[in-house]
């Protein structure tokens, strides 16, 4: 989003957490969000625009899955507040890892 709060872009991955569709494309960032969240992605926004903070972060399970969501201010090379950017990943996979993997250990 914009330093007005207006969603620019979103990517399309293969697999969607969410359901976004180009309908959200010049739309204020909290018509993106559902209703019981609002006041939390106001507060956020608000947040990085004051320069208070510069990243968000949460995690949730959601239909078997253990995703990552994270919230980071964008701002130009003297601090000012440009817009942001919302990151989800799915850590699912993450979580089950054990023991080591070295860079040794790779093949292509």
């Amino acid at each position: 989003m914009d330093a007005n709060d207006t969603v620019q872009f979103f990517n399309k991955p293969e697999k969607r957490f969410f359901i976004r569709t180009k309908a959200v494309i010049g739309i204020k960032v909290e018509n993106c969000h559902p209703q019981k969240s609002l006041h939390i992605v106001s507060r956020i926004v608000e947040s990085f625009k004051s320069g208070k903070k510069n990243v968000a972060e949460f995690w949730i399970a959601i239909n078997g899955r253990f995703l990552h969501i994270r919230f980071f201010a964008v701002r130009d090379n003297k601090s000012k507040y440009l817009g942001a950017m919302e990151v989800v990943q799915n850590l699912t996979d993450l979580k089950k890892l054990e023991g080591e993997r070295k860079l040794l250990d790779w093949t292509d």
